[in-house]
């Protein structure tokens, strides 16, 4: 087994442990903080079923960046269903034998690469362009996007350029996933390739991208907007108010 595999093999398992891990850790802290406060972006719905609605709309559809901005709407709405087509032709690696609708996927989502990277280069020009979000811009920032254009751009680079075995890249993934290392291509676009994606794994629990997961958590979308009709309390303020009572009582 060359050295060059099993780099890239402890490099997936671990930013695969940090991804996976990251996540849980996140998404636990997420659920365990407390919103004191009832404060559903209006006009909100007024039952549980009205906010599943209103997050649907939300994931699926970007609803409230519609509303607020159609140009920025465009462009993230483009890189986001890119991406999804661009992951699910991707399952083809994973998987033997191939699933009959990730074979459907495969025309659209070798063409939606490009439109991924369109989508990111819009979202990134307008952290130049408009004074008021290049204000607030962080180096991260400009960094979560050079990694996602350039994961993007070698990914065609390897289809439409400088191809590699996705033979052998098949059989180095479907091994990883049973701990049985098979060679992986030294094909150097596809080694820059396979490592941005490493790194994307590993920040991903500490970036802002975390905006993923965090959108079901967000008390201005998952809220319903009914204070009138019931008080809003918190679980710690309840647990509180109820030790204090019983002192009083007492």
């Amino acid at each position: 087994m060359s050295l060059l595999t099993v780099l890239f093999a402890c490099m997936f398992y671990a930013a695969t442990a940090l991804l996976v891990f990251g996540l849980f850790f996140k998404i636990r802290s997420y659920a365990r903080t407390p919103a004191p406060l009832k404060i559903p972006t209006t006009p909100a719905p007024t039952t549980k079923t009205g906010v599943v609605l209103r997050m649907t709309r939300e994931v699926t559809l970007f609803e409230s960046l519609f509303k607020s901005n159609k140009w920025i709407w465009l462009f993230g709405y483009m890189f986001h269903a890119a991406l999804l087509l661009v992951v699910l032709r991707h399952l083809r690696y994973f998987t033997e034998p191939v699933w009959f609708w990730v074979d459907i996927v495969q025309p659209f989502g070798i063409y939606a690469g490009f439109a991924m990277v369109a989508g990111l280069g819009g979202l990134w020009a307008r952290r130049f362009l408009v004074d008021r979000v290049r204000y607030i811009s962080t180096p991260s920032d400009h960094l979560i996007l050079a990694l996602l254009v350039a994961i993007g751009i070698t990914g065609l680079g390897m289809k439409f350029v400088a191809h590699t075995d996705i033979i052998a890249v098949k059989e180095f993934m479907l091994g990883l996933m049973v701990f049985d290392l098979q060679p992986l291509p030294a094909d150097p676009v596809l080694l820059v390739h396979l490592t941005l994606v490493a790194l994307l794994m590993t920040i991903f629990p500490i970036s802002k991208l975390l905006h993923a997961p965090g959108i079901f958590f967000s008390p201005t979308r998952n809220q319903t907007d009914d204070p009138r009709d019931r008080r809003h309390i918190s679980a710690w303020a309840a647990k509180l108010e109820s030790g204090a009572s019983s002192k009083s009582e007492a």
